[in-house]
């Protein structure tokens, strides 16, 4: 009889409902799971803490440790925004830089001095926090240029790289066409503004490049890091083996 009254149809709702319950409460705590798991990963990409007993990071080889700029919290209009969209910055001061690396016999010191105030290639290097400032821990290689005033056009490239004022993009099509900003398309034509001491070769001597500033020239489209100065026009820096053609 006792197997009859669970057949009931009413004890069949019952037991169907205990059942979905199961599976929700299965459910959600799989998904907590989950949560936590994505938690914990998004824990290990955060920036490195450096514990308060260690008073000084000392870089070795050719890395450079550099203090990062905060991002802008706020526009130019004086609208503060959340740092999901807070642009990353992508400058600093050197604060320590290590005794340089060994290139054939030639032992090369690092190019950049301590307080320099530097741009380097935006994915570039390790976070860290140390003495409760956000640094970055990177190659010199990664380290596009040294930045002497507030302007990105007084860039003066390292290494190979070239810094160059990009074109002017058309407003209008050759057939009198007005074209809006999404359909504008992108230039990879501009001009030379400076240009770096070279790469080392195997012998640890700089190779001077063969662009030099006032060249117009066609680069690849996506190469480089790209910046705007005061006064609103663009730059792009990249190596000098991105650049494909000088024009005349």
């Amino acid at each position: 009889m006792a197997s009859l009254q669970l057949s009931a149809p009413g004890m069949m709702a019952s037991t169907s409902l205990v059942a979905t319950t199961r599976r929700a409460s299965t459910f959600g705590s799989l998904q907590f799971r989950q949560e936590k798991r994505c938690r914990r990963g998004l824990a290990v990409k955060a920036a490195t803490v450096v514990t308060p007993k260690y008073t000084s990071v000392k870089p070795l080889g050719d890395r450079v440790l550099v203090k990062v700029k905060s991002s802008e919290e706020k526009t130019s209009g004086g609208i503060f925004l959340p740092s999901t969209v807070q642009t990353k910055p992508q400058g600093g001061e050197v604060v320590s830089v290590g005794e340089g690396r060994k290139v054939g016999d030639k032992k090369v010191a690092v190019s950049v001095p301590t307080g320099a105030e530097v741009v380097y290639s935006k994915y570039a290097g390790t976070e860290i926090e140390f003495d409760g400032l956000k640094h970055l821990i990177l190659k010199e290689d990664d380290i596009i240029g040294v930045l002497e005033t507030e302007d990105v056009k007084d860039l003066k490239p390292l290494s190979d790289r070239v810094l160059i004022k990009v074109a002017e993009v058309e407003d209008k099509t050759a057939g009198g066409l007005l074209l809006t900003e999404a359909t504008k398309e992108k230039p990879s034509i501009g001009t030379v503004v400076a240009v770096g001491p070279g790469a080392l070769d195997d012998e640890g001597k700089r190779e001077p490049l063969n662009i030099t500033p006032g060249s117009t020239v066609l680069y690849s489209k996506y190469a480089g890091s790209e910046f705007k100065s005061s006064d609103d026009s663009d730059y792009i820096a990249l190596r000098a083996s991105d650049v494909m053609a000088v024009l005349s």
